[in-house]
């Protein structure tokens, strides 16, 4: 990924809903003005939601969701629409698609609002519905707004689509940065960043890549150096840097040996600001303390990877805690979109800082868990309460 281009969870995600057949995957190729999904008039053509990255005059860099219709039926159709709820915990504007009259939309919509989520009502193929002025005013007694009119077949009103969702996007969407509050303008920020056998080959991860980008952008002297030159850097330096934003893994060895007016963070921590609630999961690190070996801990990775040794979510962190718990601490992993319906076996959740998710998916896992009465706490946050480290470092500008 170039340093100026915009990843999926620093999106807006706009999901499109609605029953099979209602031109859900019309409207999107519509909207995105080419043929990102599959339309045909086989029902349930849409099996797993479909993603497609653009930009938006006004809005932004967005990800469209095309998503199963939630009134499919038999087997499959069941794990479509189980597919489509997962597509709903990452959506942060919803267009509900109506082409008839409503019915079973409803169960959807109070699930949305009770998330939070703004809705765009939609009556599509008002080219060939008898009485689309019917169906608008049952949808508008549904969802509490009138509904716009659509023919995604013949482009009618898609735009009016385009400026609803302008318009109804959540308030200050976007305005989170990872250094707000933390890194200013003329200010000498040193990241520590190991390339060991975890890194991609040739290239940064994710969280470097948006540290960087945004450090550059806001005119900060930005310095690079891998755990084992630490030293070099700094004494390279005419004064010790403002800032150092740091791996986790080396939280230790980095808040031994930087300048006693060096803040410290690390690139997790200040994802966990941006994605999640960062005092939340600083709050929810203290559980650490109460687990023993017969504690379940669940460690949440974003991303899908091949494991490797020394992997920080399956080797190191759950070593970390079993040397303070006991051996016989239970740990399991999930990753991607795997997520249990059920957290009520476990004493703690520890995610990841999620660059490939959205801030909603986070929330949304986090709000799952809050219900559960299980604590959520992240990579970073975990690491530096272990290196009892964490009411000493930043937490960003965003706690």
């Amino acid at each position: 990924m170039g340093l100026n281009e915009t990843p999926r969870g620093m999106r807006l995600h706009i999901g499109i809903f609605g029953k099979r057949n209602s031109g859900k995957s019309s409207l999107m190729n519509a909207l995105v003005r080419q043929r990102a999904a599959i339309v045909s008039d086989v029902a349930g053509t849409t099996a797993d939601p479909v993603y497609k990255s653009m930009e938006i005059h006004g809005i932004g860099p967005v990800v469209f969701i095309d998503t199963a219709g939630f009134d499919d039926e038999g087997a499959l159709g069941e794990k479509r629409v189980e597919k489509t709820g997962g597509a709903l915990k990452r959506t942060d504007v919803a267009v509900v698609v109506f082409s008839d009259h409503p019915d079973m939309e409803s169960a959807w919509i109070e699930r949305l609002k009770k998330s939070g989520v703004p809705v765009v009502p939609v009556v599509n193929k008002i080219d060939v519905l008898e009485d689309p002025d019917a169906i608008a005013g049952e949808v508008e007694a549904l969802v509490g707004e009138r509904p716009l009119l659509v023919s995604a077949l013949n482009g009618i009103g898609v735009d009016d689509v385009i400026r609803r969702i302008a318009r109804v996007m959540p308030e200050g969407w976007g305005d989170l940065r990872l250094t707000d509050g933390i890194a200013s303008d003329g200010d000498v920020v040193l990241l520590v960043m190991p390339q060991d056998i975890q890194a991609p080959k040739n290239r940064l991860i994710l969280p470097q890549v948006q540290t960087i980008r945004e450090l550059l952008d806001k005119k900060c002297v930005v310095v690079s150096c891998t755990a084992d030159r630490l030293d070099a850097a700094l004494s390279s330096l005419a004064a010790p840097p403002s800032l150092i934003i740091t791996d986790s893994q080396v939280f230790p060895l980095v808040w031994d040996r930087k300048p006693a007016s060096s803040r410290l963070t690390s690139f997790s921590v200040l994802m966990a600001g941006i994605k999640g609630d960062v005092r939340e999961f600083a709050r929810a690190a203290s559980v650490i303390d109460r687990l023993d070996g017969n504690s379940r801990v669940l460690i949440a990775e974003a991303c899908t990877h091949a494991p490797l040794p020394e992997d920080i979510g399956r080797e190191k962190i759950p070593a970390m805690l079993r040397k303070r718990a006991g051996e016989g601490l239970s740990v399991t992993v999930c990753s991607g979109a795997d997520f249990p319906e059920d957290l009520g076996d476990y004493d703690l959740v520890i995610h990841c800082g999620a660059c490939m998710f959205n801030r909603r998916h986070v929330l949304s896992r986090m709000e799952q868990a809050r219900e559960a009465g299980v604590p959520m706490t992240n990579y970073g946050i975990a690491m530096a309460y272990m290196s009892g480290i964490l009411d000493r470092i930043s937490l960003g500008g965003n706690a």
